[in-house]
């Protein structure tokens, strides 16, 4: 049986999420949470970007409670929470409909890491940012062969799940290398003394969204281990709170996960077939469009740099980058810009071109220590993976890693 390593992930520094989350879970009744085998994705209905239906209350931030940096726990001394968390367990239990009881013996249970709060502390001079030295690090003979291995094993899941949600096994693939090296690396912090830690002692006093962000992710678990779908007290992370081999933070695991076996549970640490139908649901419920590379067959400009707006979706289109001097790529025997890849790899039938009628964004991808600037042209298909993680650097290596897994396997992928 698959049996990850409970290590802590060595790489968690520089993949700091914002929108994915992983959790292990415990039984769950069926029909609770969406389930790949029973209720597939139909690729003609789903909304890119729609979420699909989660508890009441999920959606809304938790207003109680705030953060106060320093090490420090949760607890008067005569046992009970501190007031400013009393509150905070008021209105978790108001909004998410769980009993104060459950709310606040749960919370007492948590404890100050400091490792946690360290490994989250900025640094005190900035670090120049390395497009090179970040893609060698995910880009390497380790994720590539361990990779090939997981898509020779998990094939028939990875091709039922790529005709039914739309996204090729080599970025699913990908994704879970870059996030666990396939579960070798998942994490060994108590997920709720993590999310405590980060909720209600933030080592960055200038960031209160980010202690905010923690303390909604916390009531998300709170409500997970009401409703019996994961154990808050056992269940183990990084250090930001992410789990299983996808690394989903808990509201992701409420919003995104699905039964990818069909035996009425949803577990992202030891079920494979979860964690890998729960990657592509993410990444079609924010934007994936079946078909389209993740990159546009592009050469940009001389002065691409002008183009890049930013942000996690794409602002601008072909006709547009068309009048700035951007032309097709002519090279067709480049894997990158092989159109007749992408219609081979794509489970449904699109035009040759059809990123042409998407928006696009360009995207910098630089490296300060070199003085040298990377820049591509991403499709929606880009940005999706962005809500996974954030950082430019992530989605192009998860794009990166996917291309070279799939030359290995001899798929066509769209990147």
């Amino acid at each position: 049986m698959f049996k990850p390593a409970r290590i802590l992930q060595a790489t968690s520094i520089f993949l700091l999420m914002a929108g994915c989350g992983t959790t292990q879970t415990a039984a769950l009744a069926p029909g609770q949470l969406p389930t790949a085998t029973s209720t597939p994705v139909q690729l003609a209905t789903v909304t890119p970007g729609q979420s699909p239906a989660a508890p009441a209350g999920t959606d809304v931030s938790i207003k109680a409670g705030s953060s106060t940096p320093g090490a420090g726990g949760f607890l008067r001394p005569d046992g009970e929470l501190t007031p400013d968390i009393q509150a905070y367990a008021r209105e978790v239990s108001s909004v998410r409909h769980v009993p104060l009881t459950h709310v606040i013996d749960l919370l007492k249970t948590a404890q100050y890491n400091a490792t946690a709060s360290r490994l989250m502390t900025p640094g005190k001079t900035r670090i120049r940012r390395s497009w090179v030295t970040y893609r060698n690090r995910f880009v390497e003979p380790v994720r590539i062969n361990r990779g090939v291995e997981f898509w020779a094993e998990h094939k028939t899941t990875l091709d039922r799940t790529a005709r039914e949600y739309g996204v090729p096994p080599s970025i699913i693939v990908a994704i879970i290398g870059v996030e666990t090296v396939y579960g070798r690396n998942t994490g060994n912090f108590r997920v709720l003394d993590a999310l405590a830690t980060l909720g209600f002692r933030y080592p960055d006093s200038s960031r209160p969204e980010r202690s905010q962000l923690f303390r909604d992710q916390l009531a998300d678990l709170i409500q997970l281990d009401y409703e019996k779908k994961l154990d808050a007290r056992n269940v183990e992370g990084s250090f930001a709170g992410a789990m299983g081999l996808p690394q989903f933070m808990p509201g992701s695991l409420m919003r995104y996960a699905a039964d990818g076996n069909g035996d009425g549970r949803i577990d992202l640490l030891y079920s494979v077939d979860d964690a890998i139908v729960s990657v592509a649901r993410f990444l079609r419920m924010h934007g994936w469009q079946p078909g389209l590379p993740v990159f546009a067959p592009l050469v940009l400009p001389e002065d691409p740099q002008k183009l890049v707006v930013g942000g996690l979706y794409p602002t601008t289109d072909w006709a547009t980058l068309q009048t700035q001097g951007a032309k097709v790529r002519p090279t067709v025997g480049n894997p990158m810009t092989n159109e007749t890849l992408v219609a081979s790899a794509s489970p449904t039938d699109v035009p040759l071109s059809g990123w042409k009628s998407h928006k696009l964004g360009v995207v910098d991808l630089l490296d300060e220590p070199r003085n040298t600037a990377e820049y591509r042209a991403g499709t929606p298909n880009f940005f999706a993976i962005t809500h996974y993680n954030r950082s430019y650097f992530y989605a192009t290596s998860v794009a990166d890693l996917a291309q070279a897994l799939a030359d290995r396997v001899g798929y066509g992928y769209p990147n």
